[in-house]
């Protein structure tokens, strides 16, 4: 049986400042691990919104809460509709906002979703298994540029332009279907002497996969500034990103959201009315400790962000 290991579990939950009776939003509830401390904290007074997209995730955790219906609403929905999800619970504003952007090891071993290239399972890796868009569809009938495109500026792969060719000429024999079919030919695409690197060839390949079947840069992009609006002025957002291109939208939108009068130096008297709606708490990402490097290797990119709402 798998066992998710939450990441950074005591630094985001103790950034929240939660407090007996506070409301909070668990934007994407994964293996529960943020939610079940939480509950803790916040006990029977406070309400705890569970957000998922993947159906597993909410069943497994309902499973854990048959009590459900108290204290504890379950959502399956994407967390960039966080502002329609409140609005439709009668929710106005919250207290605290957690988002892990990682995905759960049970969503990475699972040998119906595809996410991974450890282990052979149909090309995928939709969170929601209900969407359309597959990584099969994206290897087998976006063009050869197209995919050059997502494995460069998703995955940060130096090697795109030769992947996707060797995707494109394979595709004419026959569809590519399988995790490790695609391992094979990113195998044959990367040279030999890049292959021995820290990180597995075929990893910046699969990640751009997964944020192209999820469309996961444009959703957080919609997320974070509705995150901040939804908080009450004193609340917290948390978030937990896993690589540079997460990390580099939270960031940006916390410094946006943290901006003041923009007015040029020279003006005496402020024009513009521009006031900050945030204070940042991390004036850098804290990450992970070595005892937590050690126990959950997964953990060793992983950067959270938090940020406190000073005004409405």
């Amino acid at each position: 049986m798998t066992i998710h290991k939450s990441v950074l579990l005591k630094e985001s939950i103790e950034g929240l400042n939660l407090k007996k009776g506070s409301v909070a939003v668990d934007a994407t509830l994964g293996g529960g691990g943020h939610s079940d401390e939480i509950l803790k904290i916040i006990g029977g007074g406070g309400k705890l919104i569970a957000i998922d997209q993947d159906s597993q995730a909410i069943d497994g955790f309902r499973k854990r809460l048959p009590g459900e219906g108290g204290n504890v609403i379950t959502v399956k929905d994407n967390f960039a509709n966080l502002q329609n999800i409140l609005a439709e619970l009668g929710i106005g504003k919250v207290d605290a906002i957690l988002a892990d952007l990682g995905y759960s090891s049970i969503q990475l071993e699972d040998p119906a979703v595809g996410m991974s290239f450890l282990q052979d399972a149909p090309l995928d890796m939709r969170l929601d298994r209900e969407g359309g868009l597959t990584a099969r569809k994206i290897v087998n009938e976006y063009t050869q540029g197209e995919i050059a495109r997502i494995l460069k500026n998703y995955g940060e792969e130096r090697f795109a332009g030769i992947i996707a060719k060797r995707i494109a000429d394979r595709r004419k024999i026959k569809p590519i279907e399988t995790t490790h079919e695609l391992v094979g030919i990113i195998n044959d695409a990367i040279p030999e002497r890049f292959q021995h690197g820290k990180i597995h060839p075929a990893t910046k390949t699969f990640q751009a996969l997964r944020i192209e079947t999820n469309k996961e840069l444009e959703m957080l992009d919609k997320f974070v500034p509705q995150a901040i609006d939804a908080l009450e002025v004193g609340g917290r957002l948390a978030i937990i990103s896993f690589h540079s291109l997460e990390d580099r939208i939270v960031k940006n939108i916390y410094r946006e959201n943290a901006k003041g009068c923009i007015c040029p130096a020279d003006f005496p008297i402020c024009q513009c009315g521009r006031k900050a709606k945030i204070r940042i708490i991390t004036k850098k990402p804290v990450i992970p400790t070595e005892d937590e490097l050690g126990g959950n290797p997964r953990s060793r990119s992983a950067k959270l962000r938090i940020c406190e709402k000073i005004q409405g």
